[in-house]
């Protein structure tokens, strides 16, 4: 299903662009990287438990398909993302295995879902990027059926996550228009502030949050890290456009930068990131006759 929405916060021209079509490239890569956290997202799903799942932000569907495997014939997973050439990739995906899993284009924020129609809502890095993340999370809370679950990982701090920001800040001096990361803009640390994502949650009518700190150790292929630097984030927004023996300067710069993290032939860095729980709790029945508080 294709949902043709508009977008005011950028998103849709990032993820429809540049970005999109780099993630799509990279996706077996960075799926096998953050893995852990597909795991950690899918492990409670129990089939005839939380059968009908929404993954918000879902990518190119790793994380939907992984709870499909998870959830077996019995199960309905749907994946949403505003990204047409990730969402075109997912299908491609579901089509190949082939799973039981179904993707719609469309922005999360405002798409009408059916009203109670999903028992776990989940997200892998897929909620930072709202333009309201209070009206988005009241969306998904009307999509969510009586005693429905909602679990997704987050990012925290830029400071807390040195690795996400290396390329930019290796590059910075010899692009001087790197665009800067906007503190509380949509984005990979909007919900860096623990105490923010406990509001968004409790104003857009979701109980039982639960936020806590997860720091899972990463990997990935040298041999990718110069594409993974070049192609994602600020720095592979704005590399395309500048001249050749600029961008030689800034690959040869920022792929010294990441010395650290190199061991022989992996790169390995901690991601600091939220595991956020809540749910949709309903009415305790009182017995007849008996005043409530």
């Amino acid at each position: 299903m294709d949902i043709q929405q508009p977008a005011d916060n950028g998103q849709a021209a990032l993820w429809n662009g540049r970005a999109g079509r780099a993630w799509v490239d990279a996706q077996e890569v960075l799926n096998q990287t953050f893995k852990s956290f597909e795991e950690l997202l899918v492990e409670p799903l129990v089939a005839g438990a939380a059968s009908r799942v929404l993954d918000i932000g879902c990518g190119t569907g790793s994380t939907t398909l992984a709870a499909a495997r998870r959830l077996g014939a019995s199960g309905r997973c749907v994946g949403v993302d505003i990204s047409d050439v990730m969402i075109t990739a997912a299908r491609a995906r579901a089509e190949r295995e082939p799973m039981p899993a179904s993707f719609i284009r469309a922005d999360a924020e405002t798409f009408a879902f059916t009203p109670a129609s999903f028992d776990m809502i989940i997200s892998r890095f897929g909620v930072m990027f709202f333009g309201d993340p209070v009206r988005a999370f009241a969306n998904l809370r009307q999509a969510a059926g009586k005693d429905a679950g909602l679990r997704f990982i987050a990012w925290r701090s830029a400071a807390d996550n040195p690795f996400m920001t290396t390329a930019e800040r290796a590059a910075a001096p010899l692009l001087p228009t790197l665009p800067a990361r906007r503190p509380g803009a949509p984005g990979q640390f909007a919900f860096a502030d623990q105490s923010l994502v406990h509001r968004i949650l409790d104003e857009s009518g979701w109980t039982a949050i639960e936020i806590r700190p997860i720091d899972v150790a990463c990997t990935l292929p040298e041999t990718a890290l110069v594409g993974y630097l070049t192609r994602l984030g600020p720095l592979g927004q704005i590399l395309p456009d500048v001249d050749a023996a600029t961008r030689e300067r800034v690959i040869t710069t920022v792929r010294a930068a990441f010395d650290p993290y190199v061991h022989g032939a992996e790169v390995r860095f901690t991601a600091a990131c939220w595991m956020v729980c809540a749910e949709v709790r309903s009415a305790v029945a009182l017995p007849p006759g008996t005043a409530s508080a």
